[in-house]
């Protein structure tokens, strides 16, 4: 979590102020013994960095078994040198959490916490009657294990209370914490072992239980990433089989933005699209610390940004940390981002558009997880490519290819559906506007089809506009227009109409005159005759209701001089 610059500023002189004095009175108060077998404690020392430098993998939650080198240590040189090695210990485990700028106070708290984690289990057992140095089994057993429970559980309360003070949410006692408790099962007898053969054959005790313990802790790693690696695996194979059932290109989008961050720790995801014509790179889709965001970046940005090697070759890039894509544009991209992975949206050879995925901490994506990406992205664009295609042929299904309205045949469709919801209560009311425009035919004779056309485009913009939500908008063939109107009553209905009507004829169109020559643009005007029936005043019937309207159009407003409104 990020923390202001004063926030760190105070840890770091808490530390200052607190621990060399503390280690220096402990120093005091249990000075070690004078004559300090140094191979061993350089032994022990190395063994307490190996032990911080490779920690066991349990349910992917790393566990640091330092508790076993802690307790041999203890018993063997007391408390001072115990607190200071584990201080030194802190280097490896530091590194492999991957501090960034943000997080630098980490190390004075953490030592705060090593510190704080030795001083009790160390004073529990020696204000409680241990001796360190001590060879009676029964003693070293049973103040042992009072060492081992007490440095957990102070171990276990202590990063509690930090999460608190930190602002973050945690449960108090979860699975993970149970495992704490079990590991006294390992750091008991392997702690007493270390301590024991340490008394008896030295540094060779290192040997005989520093390497068993090296490798017992990779083969459980590799263990445990192999099972992590198989369940991604089947994770994203179940994901592609969600992206190929998507036959909306929006949701296709929507789910790939939900479910990706949720496969791989990122805090960016960026899908860029690349024009085919032009080349032109925007921002399709942008999701930022947790939720999608609208991420404004020019095409110029975006180009000699870090994507650009991507652009160029159409293979992935991979940037473990900032100082490699510093040198290209990053403007856009969060600050104190460290690690960025591209990956190329490809089809028939040619570059789509590009994946942008980033991470504040170094090194975050590994082999696996960019061939699982690889492998999602692929199914990906295959998947919006279907789902587009799919949108294509139900948009030519369902829309006039010259006006870009409904056709009839969906409109014949939506009008059945809205009778029924009329039946059911589901809607009030239900008004059917029917026009049609008056003279085209001379239009088309006078200025030709394609000037005709030209006015049913610009016709159909104006009834798009002014009807908006209201209703659903069809071109019911040829110069005729209808408008379904859910909950209008046919009063409602004649306003809209006489409003429509109103428009539609003080509105200029401009045509292309294919009959006139000389002339390349010129502004005509027209009229409509317009005819409404509603349910349940005139029909319950869905082709009545058509059939009413169109009646109203002609005997009402037609024969009747034309550019009128009339009502069934």
């Amino acid at each position: 979590m990020k923390k202001s610059f004063a926030f760190q500023l105070v840890v770091f002189m808490i530390w200052i102020v607190c621990i060399p004095l503390s280690i220096y009175t402990v120093y005091q108060s249990y000075p070690p013994n004078e004559a300090t077998n140094w191979p061993l404690l350089a032994g022990f020392t190395a063994l307490s960095l190996l032990t911080s430098a490779f920690p066991a993998f349990i349910n992917g939650t790393p566990f640091f078994l330092t508790q076993w080198v802690s307790l041999a240590l203890f018993l063997r040189f007391g408390l001072f040198i115990e607190i200071v090695v584990f201080q030194i210990s802190l280097v490896p485990l530091l590194y492999n959490l991957k501090l960034n700028r943000n997080m630098l106070y980490r190390i004075p708290w953490n030592s705060i916490m090593f510190f704080l984690v030795s001083l009790f289990s160390g004073l529990a057992f020696l204000w409680l009657g241990g001796d360190i140095h001590s060879m009676n089994t029964v003693d070293i057993v049973g103040y042992g294990l009072l060492y081992i429970v007490v440095n957990i559980t102070a171990n276990h309360a202590l990063i509690k209370i930090s999460g608190i003070l930190l602002g973050q949410r945690i449960r108090f006692f979860t699975i993970d914490d149970t495992w704490d408790y079990l590991i006294c099962t390992f750091a008991l007898p392997m702690g007493l072992s270390l301590y024991l053969l340490g008394q008896y054959v030295g540094v060779l005790s290192i040997i005989l239980l520093g390497i068993p313990f090296y490798m017992a802790t990779r083969l459980l790693q590799l263990y445990t990433t192999t099972s992590k690696v198989n369940k991604e695996l089947s994770e994203a194979a179940h994901f592609g089989h969600q992206l190929a059932d998507q036959l909306d290109s929006e949701e296709t989008l929507d789910l790939f933005i939900e479910r990706v961050p949720k496969m791989v720790s990122i805090d960016g995801l960026y899908l860029i699209d690349r024009r085919q014509q032009t080349g032109t790179l925007s921002v399709l889709r942008a999701y930022e610390n947790g939720k999608q965001i609208l991420k404004n970046a020019t095409h110029k940005e975006l180009s000699h940004s870090l994507l650009s090697e991507t652009i160029e070759s159409a293979d992935k890039t991979v940037f473990c940390k900032r100082e490699e894509w510093l040198p290209y544009s990053g403007s856009f991209l969060l600050p104190n981002t460290q690690s960025a992975l591209v990956l190329p949206f490809c089809r028939n050879h040619q570059l789509e558009g590009v994946l942008l995925l980033t991470s504040r901490k170094k090194n975050n994506f590994q082999d696996y997880q960019v061939k699982m990406l690889e492998l999602i992205s692929s199914y990906f664009i295959v998947s919006l490519e279907k789902a587009r295609y799919v949108e294509k042929a139900k948009h030519s299904s369902e829309r006039c290819g010259l006006t870009g309205l409904y056709n009839y045949r969906y409109f014949e469709d939506y009008l059945n559906s809205k009778m029924n919801e009329l039946k059911e209560h589901t809607i009030s009311n239900l008004s059917l506007i029917m026009l049609d425009i008056d003279y085209f035919k001379g239009i088309n004779d006078r200025y030709g089809h394609e000037s005709g056309n030209e006015i049913l485009r610009g016709l159909a913009a104006v009834l798009k506009r002014e009807v908006g939500e209201k209703g659903t908008l069809a071109r019911y063939g040829g110069e005729e227009f209808v408008i379904l109107l859910p909950n209008y009553t046919k009063q409602q209905a004649l306003l809209l109409a006489e409003k429509l009507r109103e428009r539609i004829e003080m509105q200029p169109f401009e045509i292309v005159p294919d009959l006139l020559e000389n002339v390349k643009h010129l502004i005509v005007h027209i009229t409509a005759s317009i005819g409404v029936s509603s349910a349940y005043e005139d029909t319950d019937n869905a082709t009545n209701l058509l059939r009413n309207a169109d009646h109203a159009m002609y005997k009402g407003a037609k024969e009747q001089g034309r550019n009128k409104v009339a009502g069934f």
